[in-house]
């Protein structure tokens, strides 16, 4: 019974923990200039087929929080959280209606349990690194159950999450 309670216990402060850090952790909304969403997309362009890999963050192969991580490193100079779900956490949502290009796109089944991201790179379309490797597609294909949007700050650039 003492294991059960401290199991109950370990996780309601686990649960306290990942609210409180990602409330402390959002940044503004100041959507990626149109000159930083060119050298994010030029990096991200370049990586179109690499292959998929669970885990990996590039350059020659990535998963998707580790292809939106790099892009954004590499085009920007901004340090991204490393996973889905702390990226989702860690920036300013906006709506579908308000999406720029350079947006984040997130996928799961809730806002608690996002499994997908990529960027938004205009006319409905993304580029994300997946089963298929890195390719373009849909935002709103019928594979993917969208969940949300969110906007990097580029103008703090290496500073938003470098704890991360």
């Amino acid at each position: 019974m003492k294991k059960f309670i401290k199991t109950i216990a370990a996780s309601a402060l686990v649960f306290v923990g990942f609210f409180a850090f990602n409330a402390s952790n959002t940044t503004t909304a100041s959507a990626a200039t149109k000159s930083d969403f060119t050298s994010i997309y030029k990096v991200a362009k370049s990586h179109l087929g690499a292959r998929y890999v669970y885990g990996a963050t590039g350059p020659s192969a990535f998963d998707c929080s580790g292809f939106t991580s790099y892009i954004y490193k590499k085009g920007a100079s901004v340090t991204l959280p490393r996973t889905a779900q702390a990226q989702y956490n860690a920036y300013k949502h906006v709506s579908y209606k308000n999406i720029k290009k350079g947006d984040l796109v997130f996928f799961g089944g809730s806002a608690y349990s996002i499994s997908h991201v990529g960027m938004y790179i205009g006319k409905g379309k993304m580029i994300d690194a997946q089963n298929r490797g890195v390719v373009r597609e849909a935002v709103h294909a019928p594979w993917w159950h969208a969940v949300g949007y969110a906007r990097v700050n580029t103008s703090n650039a290496n500073t938003a999450n470098d704890a991360d």
